[in-house]
């Protein structure tokens, strides 16, 4: 149990710097963006090991979809304000859908081709 616990706060202290960085040099990036790039390059040059935020990683993405809620509940307040724009709801939820399939189809095979050139 004290092992999850250390690992969010882990999780939890690297979104607070991306927090921090954002608000105190008034870059024009979401913090969270900023602390999802912080975490990504710590484990890209080993400052954090992956098996230091493995577990709770893991359950977080087992259970995505629930922390998507918030946002389709607020989505549900704001109807009068999407009124008249659902083409071009749907005509961005399909394109971006469509550009997501296709860069991760293209990264996969990107990765499976240096898989097994290093092999």
């Amino acid at each position: 149990m004290i092992r999850y616990l250390i690992q969010f706060g882990i999780i939890l202290f690297v979104c607070f710097l991306g927090d921090l960085l954002q608000s105190s040099l008034n870059i024009p990036v979401p913090g969270n963006i900023i602390g999802m790039l912080l975490l990504l390059i710590l484990l890209l040059t080993g400052l954090l090991k992956m098996s230091m935020i493995e577990d709770v990683s893991n359950f977080m993405l087992k259970h995505l979809s629930f922390f998507f809620i918030p946002a389709a509940v607020g989505l549900l307040t704001c109807f009068s304000v999407l009124e008249g724009k659902w083409t071009e709801l749907m005509f961005i939820s399909v394109f971006s859908t469509f550009i997501i399939a296709l860069v991760t189809g293209m990264t996969v095979q990107l990765l499976m081709k240096r898989r097994k050139a290093g092999e």
